[in-house]
């Protein structure tokens, strides 16, 4: 029975090229980007609060993952889903 929904699961995902799936991957390619950031700066991606004393290097993280999100709402999620 398992095997039956994770097939039909995979087959399913093969064939979406764009739209919400496209979406989904690319906000997890843009917050792996951010951690990475993050990391580089030394600091914990998502235990940072923002706030008056937040170093520059963390604002411009964000703002890089904020360009990366809105990129992927403005051309995965208006592609053609098959």
């Amino acid at each position: 029975m398992r095997l039956a929904v994770l097939t039909t699961l995979a087959v399913g995902a093969a064939t979406a090229t764009a739209g919400p799936i496209a979406y989904g991957v690319c906000q997890t390619e843009c917050n792996t980007v951010a951690e990475a950031c993050y990391t580089a700066a030394g600091f914990t991606f998502g235990t940072v609060v923002a706030g008056p004393e937040t170093p520059a290097v963390v604002l411009r993280c964000n703002a890089a993952l904020g360009t990366c999100a809105h990129a992927c709402a403005t051309s995965a999620l208006r592609a053609p889903t098959p």
